[in-house]
């Protein structure tokens, strides 16, 4: 299996960030790898998939590059660079675009597990990969990465939650499929067969993407590490359960939602990041439901949690399907 021993000063140091770049690559291996498991997946693969297959249909070279790249036993590495936070798709996107030819075809080779197809060897597949990325968040992402970031933040909040609860093992088993906690210090992060590594005085990232995708990466020589990871946000609203007609009537829409998204403990934090709606009026909501005795709050560290009473619980319960 692949680990890290991971020491208690680099894990407390830990942090989770958002990267653009990583959303974009996301996306783009969920556009040419994911399958679709569910209606709110297909309709999204419906809106997206023929633009994509139209942006490759003459470019066999960089359908290969995407293929072998981001479709094998391990991404390239120059196509997942390390993030760092902080920066912007335009500012990671040139550690693609400035990849060497060389380091290119190397990072190919071990994802293709062999030897590559001429048709790959060639200087020019850094270019190619930054090219098709630019237009995968031009054309996919940007338009929808308000609401992305949305989730992504509200992954981080109830990720900062689960931490205040149960600590990084528990959170860390949580995070994504083949990863747990040995113990003795070391962290599975797949279950394939790669040596492990050793993480001492490294700056260690989490970095959530909405597209049902992850990996790991770093950059040894700057002694960082991240792990990629799906967060609990989706590529669409639709699959989030609906608001009955007759609660909005009945609450208003806006604090309906509010009472919807109460199926477990939320922060204000989270509920703003999920609803997009300001701090103030999420805050009127909660107290309102609260007084109704259709919400209730416990403390969790610094923060309050807020959910749904047994009598919120029984309203949703009335509502008509």
């Amino acid at each position: 299996m692949g680990w890290w021993q991971i020491n208690a000063d680099t894990l407390a140091a830990g942090r989770f960030i958002v990267s653009e770049l990583a959303e974009a690559t996301a996306t783009l291996q969920f556009l040419e790898c994911g399958a679709a498991t569910n209606p709110a997946e297909r309709a999204w693969f419906d809106a997206h998939r023929p633009a994509y297959l139209e942006r490759l249909a003459d470019d066999p070279v960089t359908v290969q590059l995407v293929r072998t790249g981001l479709g094998g036993h391990w991404n390239a590495d120059f196509l997942t660079p390390t993030p760092t936070g902080g920066t912007t798709f335009a500012q990671d996107l040139v550690l693609v675009r400035e990849t060497s030819p060389d380091s290119a075809l190397a990072d190919l080779e071990v994802s293709a597990g062999g030897r590559l197809p001429a048709l790959l060897r060639r200087p020019d597949l850094p270019q190619k990969a930054a090219d098709l990325l630019e237009w995968v968040w031009e054309r996919v992402v940007a338009p929808d990465w308000p609401r992305r970031r949305r989730s992504i933040e509200a992954d981080i909040v109830a990720r900062a939650g689960q931490l205040s609860q149960g600590g990084w093992a528990d959170t860390l088993e949580k995070m994504r499929p083949g990863m747990r906690w040995l113990g003795g210090s070391r962290l599975q992060v797949n279950p394939r067969d790669y040596p492990p590594r050793e993480l001492a005085g490294v700056r260690l990232v989490f970095v959530p993407v909405t597209p049902r995708q992850g990996w790991v990466s770093w950059d040894a020589a700057a002694q960082r590490y991240a792990v990629v990871y799906a967060c609990s946000g989706t590529l669409s609203d639709a699959d989030r359960p609906a608001v009955p007609d007759s609660l909005g009537r009945l609450l208003g829409p806006a604090r309906a939602g509010v009472l919807v998204l109460l199926d477990h403990p939320r922060s204000t934090t989270e509920l703003v990041a999920l609803t997009g709606q300001g701090l103030g009026s999420v805050g009127r909501h909660l107290k309102v439901l609260h007084d109704a005795g259709l919400a209730g709050r416990r403390r969790s560290g610094r923060a309050v949690l807020y959910f749904r009473t047994e009598a919120g619980e029984v309203l949703l319960r009335a509502q008509p399907r």
